[in-house]
């Protein structure tokens, strides 16, 4: 039972020694084997009398065929049966790359490699499989798709179709053996004056927007974290996070104090267009900000301000360490959507960055309706979090109806715990 069994497909590379689980199958087959053993022994074996019965009927043969058959037919339910227990100790199934739209690359970068140097001597591995998510099993041809290039060549122009993926929960996309697009970057300024500088718009691949200019998206109402946040110099956004337009509010020195100065790092999610870590940056605080370039080209704008963009789904477990973090903050992006373990789950990979005594700023979450703002407190209460500031209100809603909507602002408090 030491042996080492490698699965792929839930995002990472899974390495397990057999399990009480991988026992049972091992009882099956051994099962199935005695089974069909014993088929065997019966169909050969038979009394003389019944020898003698068969070599006098003309049907013989038949009945051994009879026999042979149900033999086969054993084996077959029990091989269906195991493969059924395997896909249910596996909680998915895996890609088949037998089928024939699968792209060679895809087939090549999901292939297992053996260790140059035999078995590792501490885990019992003795080959590597690399990293795909689980979902990308009901994407196929869209994966497909993305793997069809040409080695060493240039890669198409097709980053819509992995943000696609991605948001079908493909993700981790695999790597990809061709050069990406270039863009000159013309225009870049230096940091710290590249925060709230007009970012040029050839700093940008445009392709598959909609729009082709800064100008034309500060026209737009993308969602409620970006109404005109590309706008640096005539809009709000660089006030956004220092004067107060409501109760609702919060101000960064004001959100700072609470930290009682031990605020360094953090990580925004969902930020706009970055003006939240770059508000951060000028009091010497970095924050990485989550983002998709969803009809917006957010990650090279903030990248452009000389801040760090993580392109990441909520539904992907954040890629940090725990306890590293001292603040995070969520907006309107907290609101996943789908059923409320989607939110817990979120919740609790939020607690795991966030370090004992840091603060976890919920900043004008729109609450739709009453049941969702208790939804929401229960869950918040059961992390034990301290309420260092509360404030539900309304506002004129954001995204331009003209009606007022009901927001929760809170700052709260990660506890110790034992």
């Amino acid at each position: 039972m030491g042996s080492v069994s490698l699965k792929i497909g839930d995002g990472t590379a899974r390495f397990k020694r057999a399990t009480l689980c991988s026992s049972a199958v091992n009882i099956v087959m051994i099962f199935s084997v005695i089974t069909t053993n014993l088929f065997a022994y019966y169909a050969f074996t038979s009394s003389p009398k019944q020898h003698h019965a068969l070599n006098n009927n003309n049907n013989n043969f038949s009945l051994i065929s009879d026999h042979v058959s149900l033999i086969l037919r054993e084996i077959d339910v029990n091989q269906r049966k195991l493969a059924q227990m395997e896909k249910q100790l596996l909680g998915y199934e895996s890609i088949d790359l037998s089928r024939p739209n699968i792209a060679s690359e895809l087939k090549l970068f999901l292939q297992t490699h053996q260790l140059p140097l035999g078995k590792d001597s501490r885990t019992g591995i003795t080959e590597m499989a690399s990293s795909v998510g689980h979902s990308c099993e009901k994407n196929t041809d869209l994966l497909s798709q993305y793997m069809n290039y040409k080695v060493s060549g240039p890669c198409p122009d097709d980053w819509s179709v992995a943000q696609k993926l991605i948001l079908h929960g493909c993700e981790p996309l695999p790597r990809r053996r061709c050069f990406a697009k270039t863009v000159s970057k013309v225009g870049l300024q230096n940091f710290p004056i590249s925060l709230w500088k007009p970012v040029s718009n050839k700093t940008v691949n445009w392709s598959g927007l909609s729009c082709k200019s800064f100008e034309c998206l500060n026209g737009k109402k993308l969602s409620r974290e970006c109404i005109g946040c590309f706008d640096l110099v005539n809009g709000y956004e660089n006030k956004r996070f220092v004067k107060a337009k409501s109760k609702n509010d919060f101000l960064v020195d004001d959100v700072l104090a609470l930290g009682s100065g031990g605020i360094r790092i953090g990580f925004d999610l969902g930020g706009g267009s970055g003006s939240f870590a770059a508000t951060m940056a000028d009091r010497n605080v970095t924050v990485i900000t989550s983002t998709l370039n969803i009809d917006a080209p957010f990650s090279e704008f903030i990248a452009a301000r000389g801040l760090f963009p993580l392109y990441l789904s909520l539904d992907h477990r954040f890629p940090f360490y725990d306890n590293v973090f001292d603040l995070v903050r969520a907006a309107s992006a907290l609101d996943v959507g789908g059923k409320p373990e989607k939110l817990e789950f979120l919740m609790f990979d939020i607690d795991r960055v966030l370090r004992a005594g840091g603060l976890f700023w919920l900043d004008n979450f729109y609450c739709a309706n009453e049941e969702k703002k208790q939804a929401l407190t229960r869950l918040i209460e059961k992390f034990g979090y301290k309420k260092l500031k509360w404030v539900v209100g309304e506002k004129v809603d954001s995204v331009g109806s003209g009606k007022s909507e009901v927001v929760l602002s809170a700052v709260l408090q990660k506890p110790f715990r034992a």
